[in-house]
């Protein structure tokens, strides 16, 4: 079982790290329905397994690779836009209040929750941070992530992964070239 990637920031871009390795050797972490069921209950999407049928599995890897393209702005074509507009504009219920002022999120199918996604994306596309969707700089990694940094200047999805492991590398190249040049 794969696990799923949390480095986001937002769950649209989450959802499309459920293909993994994607400029290198691609990986699916929702291969299918099952798997799509446990993305949306680990995302805190849902509070149960939901049934997912094969066409809704199909239409939600649609989804995935319609909002990486709008993410990236690479071959962003009216296709991508009307299928995202598709999916964020259909009726879906809102939250509401418990008694105890406490929020009681409406019980949804898996069609709401990527109404959910495409609207979290269409918010991310037009809003304050759209020139901070990045791709994580690492080599062998191709995760987005929103950059809320301060500074704007992030450059990994994670320092715990991608981060550390670049600063490692650099740190031992420095080494040897301190080794080769005589002053190790």
């Amino acid at each position: 079982m794969k696990s799923f990637t949390w480095v986001g920031g937002r769950p649209s871009v989450n959802f499309t790290a459920t293909l993994g390795k994607r400029l290198q050797d691609p990986f699916e972490r929702i291969p299918g329905p099952a798997e799509l069921a446990r993305w949306f209950r680990e995302a805190g999407l849902s509070d149960e397994l939901l049934d997912v049928t094969p066409r809704t599995h199909k239409q939600a890897v649609e989804l995935r690779e319609a909002l990486y393209r709008l993410f990236t702005r690479t071959a962003v074509d009216q296709v991508d836009v009307d299928l995202v507009n598709r999916w964020s504009t259909r009726p879906l219920a809102g939250p509401s209040l418990t008694r105890d002022l406490a929020l009681a999120r409406p019980r949804t199918d898996v069609n709401g929750l990527l109404t959910l996604l495409a609207r979290d994306a269409v918010e991310l596309v037009t809003g304050p941070l759209r020139d901070r969707i990045h791709t994580c700089s690492a080599e062998d990694c191709s995760l987005l992530f929103v950059d809320e940094s301060r500074a704007g200047r992030r450059r990994w999805c994670s320092m715990n992964t991608c981060g550390a492991r670049a600063k490692m590398s650099h740190y031992r190249d420095g080494l040897r070239s301190s080794v080769n040049s005589g002053r190790g």
